[in-house]
């Protein structure tokens, strides 16, 4: 009953859209892009989506690794370059801290986390009547937080869909990121799906032979930039292929693309509705009140997940 449930939502929050713009779903993605290679692989997954998806635009947030936020925005307008997007869709750079150090800062003229913020508050404003702005954070939940925190009244024009958690276990490098952003947004009501990390999002793997096998060489032809790790690209799938041939491992698995994924299908992942959890001393609890309720998602459909991430990689070469 459930996931009849969802997907009767999810079809009427396409459907809700306006009849030049049907299929559409309004989307900023939120991103720690310099911390390993899975977002660079949701950025491009996202962009090639665009049938499905109105990028609105994408927001950056520094986590442990990956240097200042700067270096993750650097990172973001790689990917968005190398898509051949540059044009389109505005990467923005947010908030180096966490929500609990800037929760207070934000009358202040300048603020850490600032251009996110307003990004998000203003993008959420100019969504028509009758859609929600997706809200897909990758990291650390804080531009969001932040965002919720500032325009109380963008809670009902927002849906967030986080990567992040080990629910019902503790602890996860998202989570851990910026704990005290966590309980404001379920807190606030807003519409919100967790994609967790073990035992979900962690089984969404692929190898280095296999992203060299289908995507190098391949991708529109672009300005050459420099890389993460040095050189110089002009292709998307030659970029991707460096992350990996630099991360050391053979196999590793793509956490942030399994998150639009899920939005793309909820199907493709086991679905399960909590009223009211939060997160108290790094552990989940149930508070037992049904005031707001969080959907996290677990058990992926991981040869559907990476057929559709294939195929639509597929479309990489006809924007050249």
């Amino acid at each position: 009953m459930m996931r009849n449930f969802l997907l009767l939502l999810m079809a009427s929050f396409m459907m809700a859209c306006s009849q030049t713009d049907i299929e559409k779903i309004p989307v900023i993605l939120d991103t720690d892009a310099n911390n390993e290679l899975d977002d660079q692989h949701a950025i491009a997954y996202l962009i090639y989506n665009d049938d499905l998806f109105d990028i609105r635009g994408i927001t950056t947030n520094r986590t442990w690794n990956g240097g200042l936020v700067e270096e993750h925005t650097k990172e973001a307008r790689r990917i968005v370059h190398l898509c051949q997007a540059d044009e389109r869709y505005p990467v923005v750079s947010g908030a180096n801290g966490d929500y609990m150090t800037l929760k207070d800062s934000m009358d202040n003229p300048v603020y850490d986390g600032q251009q996110a913020v307003d990004f998000i508050i203003e993008q959420a404003h100019r969504v028509p009547e009758g859609k929600k702005l997706l809200l897909i954070p990758v990291g650390k939940l804080t531009n969001i937080a932040l965002a919720l925190k500032k325009d109380p009244s963008i809670i009902g024009k927002v849906k967030v869909v986080w990567l992040g958690s080990n629910w019902p276990g503790p602890g996860e490098y998202n989570m851990d990121n910026d704990t005290s952003a966590v309980n404001p947004i379920i807190g606030s009501g807003v519409g919100m799906w967790v994609c967790t990390v073990r035992g979900g999002t962690m089984e969404v793997k692929t190898t280095r032979a296999e992203i060299g096998k289908r995507l190098s060489g391949r991708g529109p032809l672009v300005e050459p930039i420099e890389g993460r790790h040095g050189g110089n690209f002009n292709r998307l799938g030659d970029y991707l292929y460096n992350l990996w041939e630099n991360v050391g491992q053979e196999e590793r698995s793509l956490f942030d693309m399994a998150a639009v994924a899920t939005v793309k299908n909820p199907a493709w992942a086991m679905d399960t509705v909590i009223y009211s959890p939060r997160l108290m001393n790094g552990e989940w609890v149930i508070t037992g009140c049904r005031e707001d309720s969080v959907v996290f998602f677990r058990n992926y459909d991981v040869n559907r997940v990476m057929d559709d991430f294939w195929k639509t990689m597929e479309k990489i070469d006809g924007q050249n």
